[in-house]
């Protein structure tokens, strides 16, 4: 009999597990994916054509919530863990759950699922969202270009809309982004590369994305989300920890593999953390990986037009994830808002409306900040109510985007830049000459 699995994910390791490993095996089952994390993923399907002949009515999308029920109802043998950026205590809860209902729990891992580039692969990931994957991306981009060599990036899965629709994404211009519909969330990681004029892949089957990448690139770069570990198999692994967090790259899933896997770990934000907290986080990282290379770096902040701030009442807009199930609790908007004389940062919550009320209902400790969500278009317009809401004389932007393209302030605005810099020796620069 075939063994009958359900998959536990968030729209995208769960869908690429199910890609290289289940998908045309005759043995096995995938009875269902969950899903957390991101809103309105639960009820659809994961569709037949993406799924396999195996599967001719697709694969139904479930809550998370319902996950005893499914696993009594439908007779799941296997239950497999697949999204993170989570505590380690909570991965533990949730095969408590699986086990006492009666199935097995599976955390898969590099062997099972890392693809091998015909091209060399450089893959950035860290120990938690917001560390500084991003601008760590960026900068290796840079150096590699510099170095004459053409460069693709690929990103880690956001595919929040028409799963058919977004097989395999090549973002080269801003009219790559509207032409597929992409969400604020799938634009802060796109168009910074656009802006630096680096193509981005993104999507949902990764080996396609992947020989589609090879054919335009000397060098494939996997730039990852959250603090999953990558989807292919890297010459080069740069994994980017938070002393602003120290400690969690020891205590979230799957921080631990990341910084084990890594040739070189980024120290992001020494400029603005403790000094206690960075002897800490360097202990921790070379504890468990003492041959890696260490780099210390700072992720200083640029603001377009500082005069918005000065003396004004301003609200503060931070990235979304990095709020939320990232938990931290300011990002670079607070700190140029701190910085650059506003007289007070106000506080949007009771003037939140709808799913951003919801936001910040499940993640009471985001404070006086407004994250950025926007998984879809009402989330959008959700956002764009609750700015107008706020009785504030000026709007810092902290987001990766210019999100005055994607919804209208009634009041002046300005943006926030930060990007990677190395302090020290050695810097990217030395070490991917070497590579």
């Amino acid at each position: 009999m075939k063994r009958r699995v359900l998959i536990m994910g968030a729209a995208g390791r769960d869908f690429h597990n199910f890609n290289v490993a289940f998908r045309g095996n005759p043995e096995v089952e995938v009875v269902a994916f969950t899903a957390t994390q991101i809103p309105d993923i639960e009820g659809r399907l994961y569709p037949a054509v993406l799924a396999g002949e195996q599967y001719p009515k697709g694969i139904p999308i479930e809550a998370e919530a319902d996950l005893e029920k499914l696993i009594a109802e439908r007779e799941i043998d296997t239950v497999v863990f697949a999204y993170s950026d989570v505590p380690n205590q909570h991965v533990m809860e949730r095969a408590a759950v699986v086990n006492a209902a009666g199935a097995d729990f599976v955390l898969m891992g590099t062997g099972s699922t890392m693809l091998k580039s015909t091209k060399p692969l450089i893959s950035v990931t860290a120990a938690r969202t917001g560390s500084g994957k991003s601008q760590t991306t960026r900068r290796v981009c840079a150096v590699l270009r510099e170095m004459g060599r053409k460069v693709v990036v690929i990103r880690h899965p956001m595919p929040y809309g028409d799963l058919a629709e977004q097989v395999c994404q090549r973002f080269e211009t801003y009219k790559d982004l509207d032409r597929h519909e992409c969400t604020i969330e799938e634009r802060e990681e796109y168009e910074p590369h656009i802006d630096n004029g680096v193509i981005v892949y993104a999507g949902v089957d990764y080996e396609k994305i992947l020989r589609q990448a090879e054919a335009e690139a000397d060098v494939v770069v996997w730039d990852g989300g959250n603090n999953d570990f990558s989807f292919y198999h890297a010459d080069l692994s740069i994994v980017v920890v938070d002393p602003h967090r120290a400690g969690h790259e020891l205590l979230y899933y799957p921080s631990g593999v990341n910084v084990r896997v890594a040739d070189v770990i980024i120290v992001n934000k020494v400029d603005t953390a403790a000094l206690d907290d960075i002897r800490f986080l360097r202990d921790n990282v070379t504890a468990i990986n003492p041959s890696a290379r260490l780099i210390e770096a700072a992720s200083p902040i640029q603001v377009d037009d500082p005069s918005v701030i000065r003396g004004k009442r301003v609200l503060v807009i931070e990235d979304g994830p990095t709020l939320t199930h990232g938990e931290m609790r300011f990002g670079a908007g607070t700190i140029a808002a701190q910085r650059f004389g506003a007289a007070e940062i106000l506080d949007p919550r009771d003037a939140a409306v709808e799913s951003i009320r919801d936001t910040f209902a499940r993640y009471p400790m985001i404070g006086t900040l407004l994250p950025a969500m926007g998984y879809g278009p009402e989330q959008i317009r959700d956002l764009e109510e609750t700015v107008k809401r706020v009785d504030c004389e000026a709007v810092v932007i902290g987001t990766p985007i210019d999100l005055t393209r994607l919804i209208s302030f009634d009041v002046p605005t300005t943006r926030v830049r930060y990007e990677l810099q190395e302090i020290g020796e050695p810097t990217l620069a030395d070490l991917l000459e070497a590579f």
